[in-house]
């Protein structure tokens, strides 16, 4: 595909892109400013996932990027639910998961949790900065946003970007008036973003079986996501009628990020890093690297705790994890294209997803 064809993407259209190339917005401290502005520099859209941010932070976030780059950006975050899937905590449940747990935070020095807590910020307060931030895109994962906020976002001109792991989801995306849509297929990395019913690891759908559905169901720009890392995977993608295209995980290895060199060092172990699904980290289903905490699943007393009582639990245990390089309990998002990480900047990713192959390997003169 030439870069002319490129350019008539409805994506680059809408966004002012000069490549319908999406970065993925990575929550929990992964995404950065820096990472951002070098996609949205390099002609893609940087994102950031904000979830974890209060308000004022995230208004702060949005200062950052802008003085790092003059263009468009996403910022992401997670809808509320209203009741997670899954039996209710109780404290003999709780009590039964700090025990499997206490054994890990012993290996590592470390006092375990005495209870679950909620560390979330309030969504209200998230939304009124993105709105006051302005950013080209408002992305959003876990669900839809009320019609006001989906009014508000179009009185500003914040084109809204949603995500489904169905056709249902993708078509109800729609009914709400989002403007774009996701389609995210279970080999992407991180959280699993279903909203409409409760994931099933054994009826999950492939980002190139997904595609083509969600494409025949709607009529807003499609972008898919899940199982892309280079050109290979932008071109099938292209050619099962996506508009654009989102890389998370190959993103998530350059410099720019912010994982820690412990993740960015087992992205780069071609061919040798394994992912799994799981809701050991956060109580909800995400993908990870395999590791002992992702293991230790199986001998549970039940799946996990509700979200987001169970990254709770998990949550300092994986930083320690990581601060120690031992990755062991550290929960460490990937897709499932790990084994293709090649680059370690974001400017030479993008290179390499918007060119073609024959031409990137032809000698230099």
């Amino acid at each position: 595909m030439g870069h002319d064809n490129w350019r008539s993407s409805a994506i680059t259209r809408n966004l002012g892109l000069r490549f319908p190339i999406l970065q993925g917005p990575f929550g929990s401290g992964h995404s950065s400013a820096e990472l951002a502005a070098a996609v949205t520099n390099a002609g893609g859209l940087g994102a950031y996932g904000a979830h974890h941010l209060s308000g004022e932070e995230i208004l702060a976030l949005a200062g950052d990027i802008r003085r790092r780059c003059d263009g468009p950006f996403n910022l992401n975050l997670w809808i509320p639910r209203e009741k997670e899937w899954g039996p209710a905590s109780d404290p003999a449940r709780e009590l039964a998961y700090l025990q499997r747990l206490a054994p890990m935070y012993r290996e590592l020095s470390l006092l375990e949790p005495a209870h679950a807590e909620n560390p979330l910020h309030r969504f209200e307060d998230q939304v009124e900065a993105v709105l006051e931030a302005r950013p080209a895109v408002f992305s959003f994962v876990f669900g839809i946003p009320t019609p006001s906020i989906l009014a508000r976002c179009a009185e500003r001109g914040i084109r809204t970007l949603g995500a489904a792991t169905t056709v249902a989801e993708a078509v109800a995306l729609e009914a709400a008036g989002v403007d774009m849509v996701i389609a995210s297929g279970l080999e992407a990395g991180g959280h699993r973003p279903a909203f409409l019913t409760e994931p099933d690891p054994r009826s999950l759908l492939t980002t190139f079986t997904l595609l083509p559905q969600v494409r025949d169901a709607v009529s807003i720009p499609v972008i898919a996501a899940g199982g892309i890392a280079d050109r290979r995977g932008v071109r099938a993608a292209m050619a099962l009628g996506a508009d654009a295209v989102q890389v998370g995980t190959a993103f998530l290895a350059c410099n720019e990020s912010g994982a820690s060199r412990l993740h960015k060092r087992l992205l780069h172990q071609q061919g040798s890093t394994d992912t799994v699904l799981t809701r050991v980290a956060s109580g909800r289903m995400a993908r990870y690297i395999r590791n002992r905490l992702t293991e230790s699943s199986a001998g549970w007393p039940d799946p996990a705790l509700p979200y987001p009582f169970q990254m709770s639990l998990t949550q300092s245990l994986s930083r320690a994890s990581m601060d120690r390089n031992l990755p062991d309990f550290a929960t460490m998002a990937a897709g499932q294209t790990a084994g293709l990480c090649r680059h370690f900047s974001a400017a030479e990713l993008m290179a390499a997803l918007i060119e073609d192959p024959a031409q990137a390997a032809a000698p230099t003169t």
